[in-house]
């Protein structure tokens, strides 16, 4: 009886401790780093194979003489120094900064406005799809839309000047009007898609701060100018970088327009300039050369626009 007794006991003392231990297993956080870097791998094993191995490829192009012809030789940093002195360079730089400054001031100020509309008039689906319509139509083709619609003898937009005694524009054609011109026609396709993002970021803003503000008798701008731009800076920064680096990247509608027209270096952006050393004068190694300093250009402009704008906190917390 009495070793029947102390067993019981012990049964009751184990219980509690057993059942602890096995509560405490169930609290212990799961672990899910190796599941993570299980759905990680597809994704990194992409970025090293279609990013990381051609930029360590371009970057050894970019210290020799390739020319497609014959096997890549070491010239250290000639291509550079080339580079520097090159006044066809710096000029593609230049005329690509006047498309990026053109760009970026059209397509913020439109898309701000838009976006403002939409959040304080309407919330129209059908509306927010009709922005989106010229982003999703390839960029040669609203190019080739364009030409035709701006061409000097057929197009419908000079065919509209002579009508009032305007006379005729060669849009693409003239050097002081290609690249307004181009910067328009991308301004138009763009637009739609900058004001959904800033539309999108605007739906964040508590609506009490408004519903304040016009109590206080503040009116649509001063709510604008006090609420919303604020409010909206991390996606104002976004928005900014993502149109800056696609603005330094402009290429088919140049060389689309460029097509046996008379606008010539007035349109030979950065990207137009590299890709005429690679693949029409087989400059493989200089070509490289010019698109890392780009990406390192875009890289400094990407970091000095993110601390001027304080991207990284946000009004809304």
């Amino acid at each position: 009886m009495r070793a029947e007794g102390r067993s019981q006991v012990a049964e009751q003392v184990a219980e509690p401790s057993d059942a602890g231990a096995s509560r405490r297993r169930r609290a212990r956080p799961r672990d899910d780093r190796r599941a993570a870097w299980l759905f990680l791998i597809p994704v990194l094993a992409g970025f090293a194979i279609f990013y990381g191995y051609p930029a360590v490829r371009g970057f050894w192009y970019s210290i020799t003489d390739y020319n497609l012809l014959s096997p890549p030789a070491y010239v250290g940093a000639d291509n550079y120094a080339k580079l520097a002195q090159d006044p066809q360079f710096w000029h593609a730089l230049l005329v690509t900064v006047y498309y990026v400054v053109i760009n970026i001031v059209s397509q913020m100020l439109f898309a701000l406005l838009l976006a403002a509309l939409m959040h304080r008039l309407t919330r129209s689906v059908a509306l927010r799809a009709m922005l989106l319509l010229p982003w999703l139509v390839p960029n040669v083709t609203v190019a080739l839309l364009w030409i035709w619609l701006l061409d000097a003898d057929l197009g419908f937009v000079n065919h509209l000047l002579k009508a009032l005694d305007l006379g005729t524009v060669g849009f693409f054609a003239s050097p002081d009007w290609a690249m307004p011109t181009i910067g328009m026609v991308n301004t138009w396709a763009y637009t739609g898609y900058t004001a959904l993002l800033l539309y999108a970021g605007m739906l964040q803003i508590p609506p009490h701060l408004y519903e304040s503000a016009a109590i206080d008798g503040a009116g649509e701008v001063r709510m604008f100018r006090s609420i919303t731009l604020p409010m909206l800076r991390p996606v104002l920064a976004l928005v900014l970088v993502v149109s800056l680096i696609g603005s330094f990247q402009i290429f088919d509608t140049v060389a689309v327009a460029t097509a046996g027209r008379g606008a010539g270096s007035a349109i030979r952006v950065i990207y137009y300039f590299i890709y005429q050393q690679a693949f029409q004068y087989f400059h493989m190694g200089y070509a490289s050369a010019a698109a890392l300093v780009l990406a390192l250009v875009l890289g400094v402009l990407t970091v000095v626009q993110m601390l001027l704008l304080r991207a990284s906190r946000s009004d809304l917390a």
